[in-house]
């Protein structure tokens, strides 16, 4: 033999190889240009003979190749290899088995099961390939004809193995080993078809459906248009078109619609992009882009008596809106202010901007940023997210289907800011004039027109609010209502709206004026009404279950059909009275109240207050009680929710001269309490605070002060006069006048300082029942804002020097004078 050939590819015959491929079996190829290359042969091979030799194509390169044609004959080993000359020659021995060796071999009983397998694994094969290509018949018939252990060569040859498999099944001389490994070849060749067949089944169905559903849709438009049923309203694209056409967009966003709209046709619905698309074109056709409120004429008096019927009080605010109003009626495209209403909880601050509304003809829409920390809740997402959204402005606007509606900013001064943006920042653009013109959205993406808006926002304290932002609004400030304008916004609104929403009205129930002042008085104690309403509304609900409870005796009327019943005609006869209950249906439900009407209203009393609310909650002589020691004071504070009285405690143990500060105390007020101190030791000469032989107040003593209600937060500097009164009473062993409260801040040399929120202040005195208040002399230009009646109940005492707190502080005047006039 020339070389080693490998195995070849079964031809009709099975018996010879008709196309068989030359090649060695080694390792390594033959390089002529490196003779000395030490080849290493494989020990088995097959023996061809060359059938036939054909030149091939002439490369560009001039290279030529040759087609060899080989037919097969057997399996050989090599006993002597001989590698002298031009080509390499070998003594070989064949490996063929004989026919007798061969018969006695296809009567093993594990070759026959071998057979029987690998025949049922050839036949499904054949089977699927036959379906896919045609040509299986020839297949079947050397599968019935040829011996296994040939056709175990034929099938692998024809498969695409790897190079260690084909020497591995060139080894194979066992005709069991061979039909062994040549059946786990085929039963994977079979597996991978299988595999592909199920993958290709499946794309070919999602396929199929596609197109089943384009041609329904077209055979369904040829109905239609062949029946001249052919609706433009069924169509969702033309009906978005039309849609579009009617929205009113400007030109340049017209143009990106209808780019956006062009590619939605191109699409399919099945497509991932095109329920994005069309929800897109959706908000742009929904958009209010020229739809604007028709203002009716203004009506300034109308407008005046609107507000005065939704609130009571409110002064100021409401002559800001007028002049509003005014300037509109004037100038019809006047820019609208930005107004920011800050105040306590309660007083009205949302319901005055839905009164703008009503009184301006316009339509209304809150929007709620109390917790917003994501800048896309102003501004919108991107469309490159998934699930993304329009921001909270677009979307109200959408809502609300005007380009012009009064829009509430509800709780600016709570929100937040953390990785994914400060909304604060976001609103600045929204709430200037200069720039809302052109608003872009990042999920719309176009600019849209916020101008003709008009922004009211509301917060509980303007400290949070970032300063430029605070820069774009105009701020009103709603303190908080007196105890007289309670009483009357008690029984203008809240007491007729509790009534109606617990289906009763004044027939069954009636709460005085003097009831509602002792609710106010001893219930609740805060700047707005809303604790009012809720004690109210449990009158209501206790009212109510009085009535439903309560039975009614109703004689029969002459109009009532005759029952006839024995017992009954008995005692109609004799006269007696029957006690029916009424189940009015159909009626409303005054009608269903009326049903039950009883003889006489109840009428709530102070006994039935304390029976449904319980016992009163605070109390007039709380002040006195708690200042009956010295080294208590009463002062002022602001808080979010109004003014409050703040009492201040001191006390003096056994000690190293320190000072112990408790009640959760901020870092101001605590330096606060030490310039207290150090001002009070500074003059114990001049106050008399000490004997003669005593020079320093803290010696051998330690000075504890605290605040009361401990689990609250305080900080601030307006205590400063406060706690100087309470050391003074302290170390003099005075007591603190119980009915004077004072606020102010102070410096190291006594001067007193103004401070602020003292209208809430002076407010939360007059409802503490506090009958004098002590303010720095330059806050007397506040009391403007204070209601006539609040100060008409007071005194208002103003101190330039901390010598004046403490003249008008104790009783009989400071400290010091009274032991100047004792000498005398």
């Amino acid at each position: 033999m020339d070389s080693m050939l490998s195995q070849g590819v079964g031809s009709e015959s099975c018996e010879r190889s008709s196309n068989a491929q030359v090649s060695t079996s080694d390792a390594h190829k033959v390089d002529g240009k490196n003779p000395s290359e030490v080849i290493h042969w494989h020990n088995r091979g097959v023996a061809a003979r060359a059938l036939h030799l054909s030149r091939g194509v002439e490369k560009p390169s001039g290279r030529v190749t040759y087609i060899v044609v080989l037919e097969g004959l057997c399996r050989f080993n090599i006993e002597e290899l001989n590698t002298r000359g031009p080509y390499c020659t070998a003594k070989i021995s064949p490996l063929e088995m004989t026919k007798s060796e061969m018969e006695q071999v296809e009567q093993d009983p594990d070759f026959v099961t071998l057979s029987r397998q690998f025949k049922a694994i050839a036949m499904e094969l054949i089977s699927i390939l036959e379906q896919k290509q045609k040509t299986g018949g020839r297949i079947k018939v050397l599968l019935e004809t040829l011996p296994f252990h040939k056709l175990a060569d034929i099938f692998v040859a024809s498969f695409e193995i790897s190079f260690e498999e084909q020497l591995c099944m060139l080894d194979s001389v066992d005709p069991k080993v061979r039909l062994s490994k040549a059946t786990e070849l085929v039963d994977r060749h079979l597996q991978s078809i299988r595999v592909a067949e199920k993958i290709t089944q499946k794309v070919e169905g999602q396929l199929s459906k596609s197109q089943k559903e384009y041609l329904l849709r077209q055979q369904m438009r040829a109905i239609k248009e062949e029946l001249g049923d052919n609706d433009d309203d069924e169509d969702d694209l033309a009906s978005l078109e039309r849609k579009m056409q009617n929205a009113g967009m400007p030109s340049n966003i017209w143009k990106h619609a209808q780019r956006e709209l062009r590619r939605l046709k191109k699409m399919q619905p099945q497509q991932p992009g095109y329920n994005s698309s069309r929800v897109y074109l959706d908000l742009l056709a929904d958009l209010p882009w020229q739809k604007a409120s028709e203002e009716q004429e203004m009506d300034l008096k109308a407008a005046k008596d609107h507000l005065d019927c939704d609130h009571y009080g409110l002064v100021k605010i409401k002559q800001r809106i007028f002049e509003y109003l005014a300037v509109r009626k004037l100038k019809p495209d006047a820019r609208g202010p930005v107004l920011c209403f800050v105040g306590p909880p309660g007083v009205g601050k949302t319901s005055l901007a839905s009164s703008i509304a009503a009184a301006l003809g316009r339509k209304f829409i809150r929007i709620s940023l109390g917790g917003v920390k994501d800048e896309a809740d102003i501004r919108g997402h991107r469309r490159t997210y998934i699930g993304s959204m329009p921001g909270r402005l677009i979307d109200g606007l959408k809502r609300v289907g005007v380009c012009n509606p009064v829009m509430l900013l509800d709780e600016i001064d709570k929100t937040g800011s953390d990785v994914r943006g400060d909304p604060a920042s976001a609103l600045l653009e929204v709430l200037d004039p200069e720039q809302n013109k052109s608003f872009n959205d990042h999920y719309l993406n176009v600019p849209f027109d916020l101008s003709k808006v008009i922004f009211v926002a509301t917060a509980n304290r303007m400290q949070p609010i970032p300063p430029p932002l605070l820069d774009r609004m105009e701020v009103i400030e709603l303190p908080g209502y007196t105890a007289e304008e309670k009483l009357r916004i008690a029984m203008q609104h809240l007491i007729p709206r509790v009534l109606d929403q617990h289906g009763l009205s004044s027939a069954f129930l009636q709460i005085p004026e003097d009831m509602v002042k002792l609710v106010i008085q001893r219930y609740t104690r805060e700047a707005g009404v809303r604790n009012l309403e809720r004690n109210l509304a449990a009158l209501a609900r206790a009212a109510a279950v009085r009535v439903a409870e309560r039975e009614q005796a109703v004689s029969v009327s002459k109009d009532v059909h005759k029952i006839t019943s024995p017992l009954l005609d008995n005692r109609l006869a004799e006269g007696a009275e029957m006690e029916m209950e009424v189940i009015p249906i159909g009626v409303n439900n005054h009608e269903i109240s009326n049903a039950f009407r009883i003889a006489s209203p109840l009428v709530v009393d102070e006994a039935m207050l304390e029976k449904i609310l319980g016992p009163p909650r605070f109390d007039d002589r709380e002040a006195a009680d708690r200042v009956a020691t010295p080294g208590v004071s009463v002062g002022l504070v602001w808080t979010a929710f109004g003014g409050e009285v703040q009492f201040v405690e001191a006390t003096s143990v056994v000690g190293n001269g320190e000072l112990h500060l408790t009640g959760q105390l901020g870092d101001v007020i605590k330096e606060s309490a030490q310039i207290a101190l150090t001002w009070v030791r500074a003059r114990v000469a001049d106050l008399k605070l000490a004997a003669a032989e005593e020079t320093d107040l803290l010696q051998g003593k330690d000075i504890h002060i605290h605040f009361p209600a401990g689990a609250v937060p305080k900080d601030g500097p307006s205590a400063g006069v406060t706690l100087v009164t309470a050391l003074v009473s302290l170390f003099s062993q005075k007591n603190v006048r119980a009915d004077t409260a004072m606020t102010g801040e102070m410096t190291l040399r006594g001067l007193v300082l103004p401070v602020g929120g003292v209208k809430d202040k002076v407010l939360a005195a007059h409802c503490y029942g506090i009958k004098r208040v002590i303010l720095p002399e330059r806050n007397l230009k506040d009391l403007v804002e204070v209601p006539a009646a609040v100060l008409s109940s007071l005194e208002i005492l103003v101190a330039k020097r901390m010598e004046d707190v403490l003249e008008h502080a104790f009783d009989g005047g400071c400290p010091w004078r009274q032991h100047q006039h004792s000498k005398l």
